[in-house]
């Protein structure tokens, strides 16, 4: 197939003047190459388009394709992950993973949990906080017993994650949430927090067909912001993470909770989906990445396929047929 990839690049916008939290979703050129070179080992023919507006330009312009590798994270809005698909669905350009629907529910933590909820998963309770100038009245409403964890409700790479997003006590719970709703002006969710084992799931497939390829147990070290998967742990990963792929009793179960919730949310072809246990071992969903990163070496989904013997180059090779079931 003439396969063509659209992405948003880090390096566009940093040359632009945005910051590297503001970019730390978005991916390396590195990402790029390693889609790219799997794609064309496995016979397919490339091009690549880069983000939404450079997407508009060349479809203006008449260019088509057989299909489109899609992992651009979108630059701003609350739907930004659905930009991308919602432009290929217009010219009716088939692409990968999920639909404009789940993106834009998944992005937003709130409205996964409700969805996973109806369908019998188990997630944390949560309130959310979104007005700063009622925020002392809303916490005095809070239901939720201490400790709790809070972060923006639209974000991804754990950005807003903190070490001070586990929470023991008002005070703490009340400059946490202002300082999250000033920085990223949007609101805060506050959940219980789960003291057990934290695993993420890696999945590919779509529906009935989707299964579990593994679960990536994240370990934090001594140097390591504790009890957290924090944004610093995460980008500054050497020496304050290890990963291990469980296979315990824990961990089918936590396997099993987050194939559920995917099937739930409508994921499709492939993405992750993080889970906690609570202190007797029972999990819980805590949220859904159906963008996961492909970054070769350092994305969690890669890191997993290495841990379970399934190569990088096979990894794309699943998602692309998975799609391909969708080709008309």
């Amino acid at each position: 197939m003439h396969i063509a990839l659209t992405f948003d690049l880090k390096d566009d916008y940093l040359a632009l003047g945005y910051t590297s939290e503001e970019v730390a979703e978005f991916d390396r050129v590195e990402t790029i190459d390693a889609i790219a070179d799997a794609l064309e080992r496995l016979g397919h023919t490339t091009t690549r388009v880069g983000h939404a507006r450079a997407l508009i330009e060349r479809l203006s312009r008449g260019e088509r394709w057989d299909l489109v590798f899609n992992i651009a994270e979108g630059l701003s809005g609350s739907a930004r992950e659905s930009q991308v698909p919602a432009i290929l669905d217009v010219y009716g350009v088939p692409y990968t993973f999920s639909d404009t629907l789940t993106l834009a529910v998944c992005l937003d933590k709130r409205l996964a949990k409700h969805v996973v909820r109806e369908h019998g998963v188990p997630t944390p309770d949560f309130v959310v906080l979104s007005d700063t100038a009622q925020l002392e009245r809303d916490l005095d409403r809070c239901p939720l017993p201490f400790p709790v964890f809070a972060k923006p409700i639209a974000e991804g790479t754990s950005r807003g994650v903190t070490a001070n997003s586990l929470i023991a006590d008002r005070a703490l719970l009340l400059a946490t949430a202002r300082q999250l709703l000033l920085t990223y002006r949007q609101p805060v969710l506050v959940e219980s927090f789960l003291p057990g084992r934290e695993f993420t799931v890696g999945i590919l497939g779509t529906g009935e067909k989707a299964r579990t390829i593994g679960a990536l147990e994240v370990h934090l070290t001594q140097e390591a912001d504790q009890g957290v998967y924090s944004y610093d742990n995460k980008q500054l990963f050497e020496g304050r993470v290890e990963y291990t792929a469980a296979t315990d009793a824990e961990a089918t179960r936590a396997m099993q909770v987050a194939l559920a919730a995917y099937r739930a949310l409508g994921c499709r072809d492939g993405g992750r989906v993080d889970v906690r246990n609570d202190a007797q071992g029972a999990p819980s969903f805590i949220e859904a990445n159906p963008l996961a990163g492909l970054h070769p070496v350092i994305s969690d989904l890669a890191i997993l396929g290495r841990l379970v013997n399934l190569p990088y180059e096979d990894l794309i090779r699943q998602i692309v047929e998975s799609a391909s079931t969708r080709l008309t």
